[in-house]
């Protein structure tokens, strides 16, 4: 049992909170049972060890279990160690620590993919979590990070996908002009989401959404720059009917990777 919250093996796991040491072990965390449940479901070969109040175990068995069936390491801890290691207040008794896994550009391209998310220099963790956990759940067959968008293995951005980080490739370090040429040279449309482009749904009523699309999303607040939407073939934008000045990015993409996912789809 891990009593002690200020042991070494405890503070090498809160080390991984920050970018610098995630960076250079490889390593990244993961907070709660769900976060741990759908590694172990879907990435078992990446949870190096498991961290559990016995009560917390107890009462997620099927946690132990999977543990088990794929020889993952449980260790026992106490609150105060869990908090010590953990980045929220309350990791509900568990934490694990997993290997990360970016895909690789050339195996996303490589297989036929339909629809994309590619995000240049998005940099709210939530935000990026969410287009995660909206891309999984529209069906797209990655997300692609480029310039200086947040880590995905961050603990807010993990926190934020519930778990759609295990489900859908994601690309990290790319260079948008890069990624651009791969998608065209892979059969897609790049479509930036823009307030200056075009009628979204005018597009969609010409069946544009139903051809083979990568969307791109800029910046929270500065959107994309001129440079970035001259890399894409087209841009589109969310009409507004009500007051509001705009729609949170996070809501737009939704609104955006579905559009597709609906058109592909019909």
């Amino acid at each position: 049992m891990l009593e002690n919250p200020r042991s070494a093996r405890v503070r090498t796991v809160a080390k991984l909170t920050k970018r610098t040491a995630r960076a250079d072990t490889g390593l990244f965390l993961l907070e709660g049972p769900q976060a741990v449940r759908e590694a172990l479901v879907y990435r078992p070969e990446s949870v190096v060890e498991l961290f559990a109040t016995p009560t917390a175990l107890e009462r997620h068995s099927d946690l132990r279990q999977a543990a088990a069936e794929r020889d993952v390491e449980v260790v026992f801890a106490t609150e105060h160690v869990l908090d010590a290691m953990a980045d929220t207040v309350t990791p509900q008794g568990i934490v694990a620590v997993a290997r990360q896994f970016p895909a690789r550009l050339r195996d996303v391209f490589g297989a036929s993919p339909r629809l994309i998310a590619i995000c240049e220099e998005v940099r709210d963790p939530g935000n990026l979590g969410t287009i995660i956990r909206a891309a999984d759940a529209a069906g797209a067959d990655a997300v692609i990070l480029t310039g200086r968008t947040v880590d995905p293995y961050n603990p807010k951005v993990v926190r934020a996908t519930t778990g759609s980080l295990f489900h859908v490739p994601i690309t990290v370090g790319g260079e948008l002009a890069d990624v651009a040429i791969a998608a065209r040279a892979a059969g897609l449309r790049v479509v930036a989401a823009d307030v200056k482009g075009g009628d979204l749904l005018e597009a969609r009523a010409a069946g544009d959404l139903a051809k083979p699309t990568a969307w791109l999303f800029g910046n929270e607040a500065r959107g994309l720059t001129d440079e970035a939407l001259a890399l894409a073939d087209t841009a589109l934008r969310l009409p507004i009917y009500g007051r509001a000045e705009s729609l949170n990015l996070a809501t737009a993409a939704s609104v955006c990777l579905y559009e597709s996912a609906f058109a592909q789809r019909a």
